[in-house]
C-alpha cells in the first residue's frame, strides 16, 4: 500500500510509505510557512522515489488539532492533490498518530495514557487512549484544548506538552518532545486501513477559533 502523508499541526511535514516503511520525507522546523513549502516538497519526495500522484493508493492528512493558518495549508494542499491525481483522501487526528507510536515503540504499554502538544498561549492540545495491546490504541477522551493544569491527573503523557509544562504532567521520556508528523500520520493510517477500521474525512480540528477578525466600521472624524 503506497501512502503519501500530510501533517501540518505542527511543523509542516511530508512523508511517502510502502506499508510501514518510509520511502521518503520531509520536514521543516519552520512554522509559519506551510504553504510555502508543502506542494515543493511533495513534488521532491514523489520525484526522489520515481513515484507519480497516480501510483498513489491513498493521501492521508492530519486534521489537526492544531493552529488555524497550518492546518488549513496541509488540508488544502492535501484535498487538491487527491482531487487531481483521482486517489482516495482519508483524515487522521494528529494525536492519533504519537498515540500509535508510542505504543509501537512500547513506550505505554498496557496503560491509559494522554497524548499532549503544544498550543501555544500556555495551552495543549490533548486527548487520552488506552493501550490494550492492539496496534491502534483506543481513543477514550478529547480532542480537547485547555491549560496543562487541567489535564488528568497521574497519567503519563506523550508529546511536547510535557517537556513545555513539566511540574504539571507524568512525561514518557522518549516522547517528551515528540510532535505530530507525516511518517507515523501514515503509519498509523497504514494499520487502521489494514484492520478496516475507519478513517475521517478532513473536517479540520481547530478547537478554537481562528484570530482574525472582520474590521468594524470606521470612526468618523470629528470637526
Amino acid at each position: 500500500m503506497l501512502l503519501l502523508a500530510l501533517d501540518t499541526s505542527a511543523a509542516a511535514t511530508v512523508a511517502l510509505l510502502l506499508d510501514d516503511d518510509v520511502v521518503g520525507r520531509f520536514g521543516s522546523g519552520d512554522t509559519r510557512s506551510h504553504a510555502e513549502v508543502l506542494a515543493p516538497a511533495v513534488q521532491r519526495v514523489l520525484a526522489d522515489a520515481d513515484v507519480s500522484g497516480s501510483d498513489l493508493d491513498a493521501v492521508i492528512a492530519g486534521v489537526g488539532p492544531g493552529p488555524f493558518t497550518g492546518l488549513r495549508a496541509g488540508l488544502v494542499t492535501a484535498r487538491t492533490l487527491s482531487f487531481v491525481w483521482g486517489v482516495p483522501l482519508h483524515g487522521v487526528m494528529s494525536l492519533d498518530a504519537l498515540a500509535f507510536e508510542a505504543v509501537a515503540a512500547g513506550a505505554v504499554g498496557g496503560t491509559d495514557f494522554l497524548v499532549g502538544t503544544d498550543a501555544r498561549r500556555g495551552e495543549v492540545y490533548w486527548a487520552s487512549y488506552r493501550s490494550s495491546g492492539a496496534a491502534v490504541p483506543e481513543l477514550l477522551e478529547g480532542p480537547h484544548v485547555g491549560a496543562a493544569g487541567t489535564l488528568p491527573r497521574g497519567l503519563p503523557l506523550v508529546g511536547r506538552a510535557a517537556s513545555l509544562y513539566p511540574a504539571d504532567v507524568v512525561a514518557v521520556p522518549a516522547f517528551a518532545t515528540a510532535d505530530p508528523d507525516a511518517v507515523s500520520l501514515g503509519r498509523a493510517a497504514h494499520a487502521r486501513l489494514v484492520a478496516r477500521q475507519p478513517l475521517l474525512d478532513t473536517t479540520p480540528l481547530y478547537l478554537r477559533e481562528s484570530d482574525a477578525r472582520v474590521p468594524g466600521p470606521r470612526k468618523r472624524a470629528t470637526a
